[in-house]
């Protein structure tokens, strides 16, 4: 990195991948907003103190990535704390098991405002904040290995990635004018607490005990391993470096093979 601080904004970052990111983009010499809901304010907490230890600033934003205003003021105080803001990475995002024909209004809702709402926020107020800086920036969405190959059993789920892959299309076409590169990363099965959600979940459908979901997709997997978080930061770490400023529009597989299996 070079002398000039640079700052990054990772939503859903107090657990799981996103914690995984910002631990890594810190590494990377990258000043961190971490963003959870408030009601996780203790392990956000926890990751502030772990980047401050890693000798960079981070400051906790609290909101709900699905509601505009609040993802407004997020982007707002943070860069009043850090300055000018680099990167924003897209991560939160919720899972929920049931098959289609199951699958109700609220759920339906409240998947697509998580998952893809949050994501079509974050990226209008950091491409706002990134014109009106007029520095350029990177825009960095959460897609899944489901935008390419839907899972059984999560296929809400499967849908509202595969809108954020498809949005990351979009806004790399029209944001390009401005500097403005966007990709996403698509992880495939990772140790975390929301495949142990979904593990849960396919668990009281098919009846499997609780952690075979999980290990059952090892045979499923060409390098023959579920991944970790910090598989999948590794490749946020490019994306968000200067290594990938000539790529955008991309949607990054970070499956281990699982998507071609």
């Amino acid at each position: 990195m070079t002398a000039t601080r640079t700052f990054a904004i990772v939503t859903g970052a107090g657990q799981g991948i996103g914690k995984a990111i910002a631990l890594r983009l810190a590494r990377d010499g990258f000043d961190i907003c971490v963003n959870d809901l408030e009601i996780n304010s203790g392990t956000v907490k926890n990751v502030v103190e772990e980047i401050q230890a890693l000798g960079q600033k981070a400051v906790s934003a609290y909101g709900d990535v699905s509601k505009l205003p609040q993802v407004e003021a997020i982007v707002e105080s943070s860069v009043n704390q850090l300055g000018p803001l680099d990167v924003m990475v897209a991560n939160a995002g919720i899972a929920h098991v049931q098959w289609a024909m199951d699958a109700k209004e609220p759920d339906l809702q409240r998947l697509f405002e998580v998952n893809f709402y949050g994501v079509v926020y974050s990226d209008q107020v950091a491409a706002r904040q990134f014109i009106k800086q007029g520095s350029g920036g990177k825009i960095i969405n959460a897609a899944s290995v489901v935008s390419f190959r839907p899972f059984a059993m999560i296929p809400i789920y499967s849908a509202t990635k595969a809108a954020v892959r498809s949005l990351t299309q979009s806004l790399a076409t029209e944001l390009a004018k401005h500097k403005i590169t966007v990709n996403a990363y698509a992880p495939g099965v990772v140790d975390s607490s929301m495949w142990e959600t979904i593990d849960r979940g396919m668990s009281e459908i098919n009846g499997l005990p609780k952690g075979e979901n999980f290990q059952k997709t090892k045979s499923e997997i060409t390098l023959g391993r579920t991944s970790v978080p910090e598989d999948v930061a590794k490749m946020v770490s490019f994306l968000a470096s200067s290594d990938s400023d000539y790529v955008t529009g991309q949607t990054m597989l970070v499956d281990g093979g699982i998507a071609f299996s």
